[in-house]
């Protein structure tokens, strides 16, 4: 059956050797539609971010390109504006017809931690070409703060498809007529257009320039506003400053439901030079069973010029994709969702 594979399919694959790891994979790994990725024993700061290229390795480009290698196993700090490749620990051995998709897990987006996945003779950032067999690489660069990671932490997260799974725009309504995705009258163009909630006092929170380090093993240990300041609104809107990176929240509480799975993307370049996509993956569940649905929060980047964002406006779509099966997990039920039933939220290390 065609869709994304839920939870109970990936532990098949994971038994099969199809997702393989060394050390062997976690349990808790597995979340309801992906698994989170570990870092390995070591990284390469590099000089610049590169693509492997079709009929080139990873390690080939590292070659190219590698200025010094390190050693995470004691813990190493990645530093803000450097670009560093990491081995991961897993690795795949994908049959015909099963490809895979990366992206940053919800904490690393909100820490501003560009982090994406790369093979070898990969020609695109976050994407596998199905019957893919080979390593899997992070590419991590600290766009906010220096971080100090360690191996086996997760960054980023892989989910593997069937066959065609996104939902057209006649599907779409079709899900929200059976399902209310959000409260009001959906806007449909290529997935489900959502807006930035720009109304009461505090609105959102911009990224101190010079700040410590971040361990990304302490969670609720750092105070919000040794790297953080608040962001408030002037008649319903703000002015984004270049190269600042905010986080907001969408206007629109948003369902997901449980035999669906949904990802961020850009809505159009043409609304305005900035980005709203780093981390962009929504779990089956998430905003289900809350009675209203969970707001999505938006990790914003400016570039080129300052730029007027105003209450309401649309700064990016869900993309909602069919599972092959519902998942035996489903976000925030059972498992520790950081992010259900949200607002406006930093990341889980702030307190």
């Amino acid at each position: 059956m065609t869709g994304v594979l839920p939870a109970q399919t990936l532990r098949n694959l994971i038994a099969r050797g199809i997702i393989a790891a060394t050390p062997d994979v976690l349990d808790e790994q597995v979340q309801p539609a992906s698994v989170d990725l570990r870092l390995g024993t070591h990284a390469y700061r590099v000089r610049a971010s590169f693509l492997a290229g079709r009929g080139r390795s990873v390690q080939e480009r590292i070659a190219e390109f590698e200025m010094h290698r390190i050693d995470l196993t004691d813990g190493a700090v990645l530093e803000k504006g450097c670009v560093y490749v990491i081995p991961l620990m897993e690795r795949l051995a994908l049959p015909p017809g099963i490809s895979a998709v990366a992206n940053a897990k919800s904490s690393t987006g909100r820490l501003d931690l560009l982090t994406r996945t790369i093979t070898d003779g990969g020609v695109e950032f976050d994407r596998i070409a199905d019957g893919y067999h080979g390593p899997l690489w992070a590419e991590v660069c600290p766009r906010s703060f220096s971080v100090l990671v360690r191996p086996g932490m997760r960054l980023n997260q892989l989910r593997l498809r069937q066959g065609q799974a996104v939902l057209s725009d006649a599907e779409l309504a079709c899900l929200h007529a059976q399902t209310p995705l959000v409260p009001d009258t959906p806007v449909i163009s290529g997935g489900l257009g959502f807006s930035v909630d720009l109304e009461r006092g505090l609105v959102g929170w911009r990224a101190k320039p010079h700040t410590g380090v971040i361990d990304l093993g302490r969670i609720g240990h750092y105070p919000a506003f040794d790297f953080w300041e608040e962001v408030r609104a002037t008649d319903g809107h703000i002015i984004l400053d270049p190269g600042a990176f905010y986080i907001l929240v969408s206007r629109e509480a948003v369902t997901i439901p449980p035999d669906h799975a949904a990802e961020m993307a850009p809505y159009l370049a043409m609304v305005g030079e900035f980005r709203v996509h780093y981390a962009g993956f929504f779990d089956p569940g998430f905003g289900h069973g809350t009675g209203a649905g969970s707001r999505g929060v938006l990790e914003v980047r400016c570039h080129e010029a300052p730029f007027v964002l105003e209450h309401g406006q649309v700064v990016g779509r869900l993309v909602y994709e069919r599972m092959s099966a519902p998942p035996d997990i489903l976000y925030g039920a059972g498992i520790a969702s950081n992010y259900q039933g949200q607002g406006l939220k930093l990341s889980k290390h702030f307190r």
